[in-house]
């Protein structure tokens, strides 16, 4: 792309307004086509003629913008008219709203006063051949907008009353277009309407309105109003054991929506923000408000759904849908670690833990190549990667939360069967392996350093986040098992990567040497997990032991967790992976089932048995990690595995339990659909299992111990439950 525009900005700093640039043209002549290419320091929303550009919401999204910064192409053909008026509103987005909220960092003031700069050609191309380009440069305009302020943790403030005096000026900013590249992710785009449930009075005599369901995005409310009347709303996921409206855990985040209004009846959403929210507290609103008035607008990436789980199970399915909420609420152009507090980040850790069942549920590709472009192009200097991407000074070099270098383009390989992301991050994945060799303290392991080792692990002590395993432990398997997908992925790509075969070898004996024993259901997770262990099947038998004296519930936090049944199912302990499945006491999946949840919890607890908080400082009521488990739904309980990437072969051995009637998992994969249905049934007085399958591609279909080849097709089996 050729840029003749330049980046403007207001010629007078409008403080927290947000400003609307504009410019006036005539068509001249017949146009046969019109293309806009724009994008903007922060969010911009742009229309012509009185009508919105594009479906995109928060354009340009998010990416390490020094390096990456998208734009954005729209036809707008349809929308010229023979005079014609282009206003594109911009707002502080990513780019100048303060992350991480919660940090203290030095770049705060600094982007408090870096200018709402836009950058915008449209090419006009007439019947005749002919090409003409309106870019911006100083003969455009701005002025301060109805969006008075709006910044991604605190809020937007809007003035429909509001009327601008006379258009400023503008200057071009002294700043290239280097970094600036094609939109390469998906586009953020309103992809769901929750209808409000309910308008109820806390015993706090607050207002209340309740979508049913927890979403990320913004409420869009009608009122009837008189000019000057105000509608001030608040954010919560959850009300308190009293039925109280509760948001202390979005801690800074005010998130908040100030509205002024005009006369009459009138309609309004945010613009250029989001929210994290089930829950809004109306503190001001004109009028009786009704359910009607209000509707929850769920805004993500626009990814194709492309998993569906159902059983016989209620709290099961329940959990599903928690889990599939969980994504669409933080895959919001970048996998967030939550959408609601003063964090929402890309953590590292979180999309590595994740990442497979992201791409069962949805088509994640394009996102996931997107985010890792970003990831490679923040790598640091030694080869370590920051824990969130785009990086916001958080630091880097912690094991299972750097591996996501490997792990997601690795995942990303396997289920779309595309070797262009191996391709695109080999380079990254190696430095990053490197990192590790030139940072450990002791040779072919990983120790020293500072990690977060098992997140949140049930078996913490206490007053610590990081579980009980042994944090050279952890680092040293993932050591391992990173150095191993980069000896995959340089296979598929041709690469001589004899280096770190060696490599490889080296670290797994010296593991085994090192660590002969294993202390914690983590611990033995991994090693079974990561092939580390000399005897998978006496390891597993023994973590399948320790669950069991832990009272057949988990222990482990974010690095054993995702694995924890995999382990169990793979070395013949499925009758406890369901168990752990199907629990609902704490802790387990289906806890907060029932307790109301509609996405995934941060903590197992958030909410605990006694109706009190887990606590207010770090307590997230949609954070997606630990909905990795259904990703065992569908390869275990259903028996849904790549055979070859991406589906090219399926291997279909789907795994029943007496516990549920019946599961029907379905995946639509490059190849086609594949469906894995088990049913218990009484036939002639005798009990038995049908297995109901579509493969679309050449199969093992492993039914009963016993493995059948087949091609493409729709296959019934029936056999005897003993």
């Amino acid at each position: 792309m050729e840029w003749s525009a330049k980046w403007i900005a207001p010629a007078q700093e409008m403080g927290d307004v947000c400003p609307v640039y504009e410019k006036a043209f005539p068509a001249e002549g017949k146009i046969a086509k019109a293309e806009l290419f724009i994008t903007a320091m922060g969010v911009y929303e742009a229309f012509l003629n009185g009508k919105r550009v594009g479906e995109y919401v928060l354009a340009p999204g998010w990416t390490s913008y020094e390096k990456r910064h998208q734009y954005q192409a729209y036809d707008v053909t349809a929308l010229l008219a023979e005079e014609n008026r282009l206003e594109v509103t911009v707002g502080k987005g990513w780019y100048r709203s303060p992350m991480p909220g919660w940090a203290n960092e030095g770049e705060k003031d600094e982007k408090a006063h870096v200018p709402a700069g836009l950058i915008a050609q449209l090419i006009l191309t007439g019947e005749d051949g002919s090409r003409r380009v309106i870019a911006t440069d100083e003969s455009w305009t701005a002025k301060e907008s109805q969006v008075r302020f709006s910044e991604i943790y605190d809020g937007e403030t809007f003035d429909a009353s509001f009327e601008a005096k006379d258009a400023q000026p503008v200057v071009c900013l002294d700043k290239g277009t280097q970094n600036l590249i094609p939109q390469q992710g998906e586009e953020t785009r309103e992809e769901e309407y929750v209808a409000a449930e309910r308008v109820f009075t806390t015993p706090k005599g607050e207002t209340v309105v309740d979508f049913g369901q927890e979403v990320t995005g913004y409420v869009r409310f009608t009122v009837d109003a008189k000019a000057g009347d105000a509608v001030e709303i608040s954010h919560g996921e959850v009300l308190d054991k009293e039925g109280n409206f509760y948001n202390a855990n979005y801690r800074s985040a005010k998130a908040k929506i100030l509205y002024t209004c005009k006369d009459g009846v009138q309609t309004y959403h945010p613009h250029l923000t989001f929210f994290g929210f089930r829950y809004i507290r109306l503190d001001s609103f004109p009028g009786t408000p009704a359910p009607e008035q209000f509707t929850a607008v769920a805004v993500h990436s626009h990814m194709k759904r492309t998993g569906r789980i159902s059983s016989s199970n209620p709290l099961l399915n329940r959990l599903f849908s928690n889990i599939v909420w969980g994504q669409r609420g933080n895959f919001l152009d970048v996998p967030t670690d939550c959408p609601q507090r003063d964090e929402r980040l890309g953590w590292t850790g979180d999309a590595q833990a994740f990442v497979k069942t992201a791409s069962y549920n949805y088509d994640v590709e394009r996102f996931f190549t997107k985010w890792l472009s970003d990831m490679a192009a923040d790598q640091c200097g030694d080869g370590s990667i920051p824990h969130v991407i785009p990086a916001c000074g958080t630091g880097s070099g912690s094991a299972a939360w750097d591996d996501a270098a490997t792990i997601c383009p690795w995942q990303i390989y396997l289920t779309y069967g595309n070797p262009a992301i191996l391709r695109q991050q080999f380079d990254c994945m190696k430095k990053y392996v490197g990192s590790i060799t030139a940072a450990t303290k002791d040779e072919y392991l990983w120790t020293g350093g500072n990690h977060y080792e098992d997140w949140l692990g049930l078996d913490a002590p206490v007053g610590s986040y990081k579980g009980s395993s042994r944090a050279d432990f952890i680092a040293s398997a993932f050591y391992a098992h990173s150095t191993a997908l980069v000896v995959k992925a340089g296979k598929v790509l041709g690469e001589d990567v004899s280096e770190y075969e060696a490599l490889y070898d080296n670290i797994v004996k010296t593991f085994r040497r090192t660590f002969p024993d294993y202390r914690t259901q983590t611990e033995m997770v991994l090693a079974v997990h990561f092939d580390l262990a000399e005897d998978k099947q006496k390891t597993t038998d023994q973590l399948a032991a320790k669950v069991t004296a832990d009272g057949k519930k988990l222990q482990t936090g974010f690095v054993g967790t995702p694995y924890l049944l995999h382990v169990l199912s793979s070395w013949g302990h499925t009758d406890l992976a369901y168990t752990l499945l199907l629990r609902t006491e704490y802790p387990s999946w289906l806890y907060p089932v029932t307790k109301g949840a509609t996405t995934v919890w941060e903590h197992w607890d958030g909410i605990m048995e006694n109706g009190d908080f887990w606590s207010v400082d770090m307590n997230s009521f949609n954070h997606y990690a630990y909905g990795a488990v259904a990703d065992w739904i569908y390869e275990e309980a259903a028996g849904i595995r790549p055979e070859e990437p991406g589906f090219a072969k399926v291997r279909i051995a789907p795994k029943p339990d007496g516990r549920l009637e019946w599961l029907e998992v379905s995946l639509e994969t490059r190849h086609g659909l594949v469906r894995s249905a088990w049913s218990h049934i009484e036939e002639n007085g005798q009990k038995k299992v049908r297995y109901e399958i579509i493969t679309p591609s050449p199969s093992v279909i492993v039914i009963d111990g016993k493995e059948k080849e087949v091609e493409a097709g729709e296959y019934t089996f029936c056999v005897d439950e003993d």
